[in-house]
């Protein structure tokens, strides 16, 4: 019988394409697919929903699509039915990459909801804990290999939100305590780099600047930016920063493109509710109108910009995304193989909406 991949490019049109990503050894497609919604994250998706957002995942690349899960998306949920969706399909070993973000571990659900994200998670049966140390890192390894189903490794790794752990601290003495369990947390991942059991160490984080200081004492394979490089927020500074890891051999995936929906029109920014009292928010608003404006002008979707733009600098491997809806992995893989006119993005510049430093306009 042939492989899943064999089959489904026999039967769909393939437009995306992979690119190295960094000097890991690995190809990256152009969009690596979130699963949080595997989890049942906000909602609890139908297993046949699930299994074809997987398949799409294959229909639309030409070889290995790459995945970032987690143990605390839905308390090790996702991490279930994506081993289990996979051997439905019959997918092989080598025809997915799949990169797992290690620091929480799955308990028994001894509470009426999960208490380590109230109110986010649909009919979950597990809890989850945090465990950041050399040896919680290895036990979330452990346990993620065996939620998968045992068959299914990750071959890419990192700490789950190492800057979320640091903010958390009590005091200066509990952040260096906090800022060390990282540290040790990632001597344990090289090492199962070493002994070949991962291909990729890494870290993702909103806060860049929390990239930028462990970066100082880790030289990670890779790095994942959410909320950082955006139409909206695009500063110098993590402009030059991407260029130098770049220059050392990182390969970098953009991540959160949409600053939590709200540049496709939602009420959130940044994973905060907008205030329409706020100054500031008023002033995010009224920025928001001008883009959507120049979008309206020349029959743009800003979700389509949002994308193309997210993936202008040459520097960026892959961009992350997370759809529901298995339409829309195929409508993504079509907008990047689409040219937005040319006018448009100068429009955008003259505006102000992309800033007068950023120089990597197509």
């Amino acid at each position: 019988m042939d492989s899943i991949i064999e089959h489904l490019m026999n039967n769909a049109q393939i437009v995306s394409l992979h690119k190295p990503f960094g000097k890991t050894g690995l190809t990256v497609p152009a969009i690596i697919y979130g699963t949080s919604f595997m989890g049942n994250l906000y909602q609890e998706l139908s297993e046949e929903v699930k299994l074809q957002i997987m398949k799409e995942w294959f229909a639309v690349s030409p070889s290995a699509p790459m995945i970032d899960t987690a143990g605390k998306y839905g308390a090790g949920l996702a991490l279930e039915v994506i081993g289990e969706g996979l051997k439905k399909l019959g997918v092989k070993k080598d025809e997915i990459t799949i990169s797992n973000k290690l620091g929480w571990y799955r308990v028994p659900l001894t509470t009426e909801e999960p208490t380590f994200e109230p109110g986010a998670w649909v009919n979950l049966k597990y809890d989850a804990v945090q465990r950041i140390s050399y040896s919680g890192i290895l036990e979330c390894w452990d346990q993620g290999c065996q939620l998968l189903g045992g068959y299914y490794k990750p071959q890419v790794v990192t700490v789950h939100d190492p800057d979320e752990y640091l903010f958390a601290a009590s005091d200066e003495a509990d952040h260096k305590q906090r800022f060390n369990d990282i540290l040790e947390a990632y001597k344990a991942l090289f090492e199962l780099k070493e002994k070949g059991e991962v291909k990729a160490v890494g870290i993702g984080a909103k806060d860049w600047l929390t990239i930028r200081e462990l970066y100082s004492q880790v030289k990670f394979d890779w790095v994942m930016f959410a909320n950082k490089l955006t139409i909206y927020h695009h500063p110098p500074e993590i402009i030059e920063f991407i260029e130098r890891i770049h220059d050392d051999g990182v390969g970098i995936i953009n991540s959160a493109i949409f600053n939590a929906g709200f540049l496709t029109g939602g009420e959130y920014f940044d994973y905060r509710k907008i205030d329409p009292n706020s100054i500031d928010d008023q002033k995010l608003l009224a920025w928001r109108q001008s883009f959507f404006a120049i979008c309206h002008q020349y029959k743009v979707s800003p979700g389509d910009a949002c994308l193309k733009f997210a993936l202008m600098m040459p520097q960026i491997s892959a961009v992350a995304l997370n759809p529901s809806k298995p339409e829309r992995i195929r409508r993504n893989v079509e907008v990047l193989a689409t040219e937005l006119p040319s006018d448009f993005w100068k429009e955008m510049k003259e505006q102000g909406i992309i800033g007068e430093h950023f120089n990597y306009l197509k």
